[in-house]
């Protein structure tokens, strides 16, 4: 059995620490200068957007090529989905859940 010295653990550890936070800390301290920027803020607006858009657009296109009945239910949870998001004051979760809940119960139960 190997017996480390404690020093050179320590100091391992130390060095992980060290690297972990800076590459944590590093991201937010380059866009701190960035923040007021046009660009940064568009994508902040958009990217979310877009990337709920390429979700959706491939689990369709994966649903749709299942069957036509699977296709439906998935645009009717999508319906649920939209409708609960503006009829609840736009709360995300309660209408992901909701939508999600929708396109189970139907896929399951139907």
């Amino acid at each position: 059995m190997v017996e480390l010295d404690p020093w050179y653990v320590a100091g391992a550890l130390a060095i992980a620490f060290a690297i972990t936070l800076s590459l944590r800390a590093l991201p937010f301290a380059v866009l701190r200068p960035l923040r007021k920027s046009r660009l940064v803020m568009a994508m902040g607006l958009w990217m979310p957007v877009g990337i709920l858009g390429i979700l959706a657009a491939s689990t369709f296109i994966s649903t749709a090529s299942v069957d036509w009945a699977t296709a439906v239910k998935a645009v009717v949870a999508v319906a649920v989905t939209a409708a609960v998001h503006l009829w609840c004051g736009r709360r995300t979760l309660l209408s992901i859940g909701l939508g999600t809940l929708t396109f189970v119960a139907l896929v399951n139960f139907l």
